[in-house]
C-alpha cells in the first residue's frame, strides 16, 4: 500500500492519558482490564496514533498473559523491534514502523505451530477495525484475509 503512515500533532491531540503515555512513553497498561485482551471479533488492529495496519484477528491467540497477543504482525513492515533493557532485563520492544508509537514486546513463548512468537501487545497501543467496517474505513485490501479464512 502507498499509504504513508506518520505521527502528527493533531493525531497525538486526539489519545487519551493512558493512550498518550503507553505509545509516547512506553507505559505498559495492566493485564485483564485493557480493551481488546479477549476480544473475538474478526478486524484488524492498527495503530491508534496513524491508522496504520498492525495486527489480524486471524493471527490473535489467547496466551493467558491479559494483553492482546499475535504470532504476527500483519506485514513485517509494519513493526520495528528495538532492544529494551528496562525492568533489570532484556526483551524486544515492538514499535509501529510509521508512527513510532510503542506497542507491547515480543517474546518466544508463543505457538510453536505458528512460528513460536507472542506479540504482546497494549490495547492503547491500538484500535480495532471490524471486518464489516474495513472498506468504510479505508482497509478494503485486508478483507482478503477473512474471506480466506471463512473458506478454510
Amino acid at each position: 500500500m502507498s499509504t504513508e503512515y506518520r505521527k502528527t500533532s493533531e493525531a497525538l491531540s486526539r489519545l487519551t492519558d493512558r493512550q498518550f503515555a503507553v505509545t509516547q512513553d512506553d507505559a505498559t497498561e495492566p493485564p485483564f482490564s485493557n480493551e481488546y485482551w479477549d476480544n473475538h471479533e474478526d478486524g484488524i488492529y492498527v495503530d491508534v496514533v496513524s491508522g496504520q495496519p498492525l495486527f489480524s484477528s486471524t493471527d490473535k491467540f489467547e496466551s493467558g498473559s491479559g494483553w492482546p497477543s499475535f504470532t504476527k504482525p500483519i506485514d513485517d513492515a509494519a513493526v520495528v523491534q528495538k532492544s529494551d533493557r528496562t525492568l533489570w532485563m532484556t526483551r524486544t520492544e515492538v514499535r509501529s514502523a510509521g508512527a513510532d508509537s510503542h506497542l507491547g514486546h515480543v517474546f518466544d513463548d508463543g505457538p510453536r505451530q505458528a512460528g513460536g512468537l507472542r506479540y504482546c501487545m497494549n490495547s492503547a497501543a491500538l484500535r480495532f477495525v471490524p471486518v464489516a467496517e474495513l472498506e468504510a474505513q479505508g482497509y478494503g485490501a485486508y478483507l482478503a484475509l477473512f474471506s480466506e479464512s471463512r473458506a478454510s
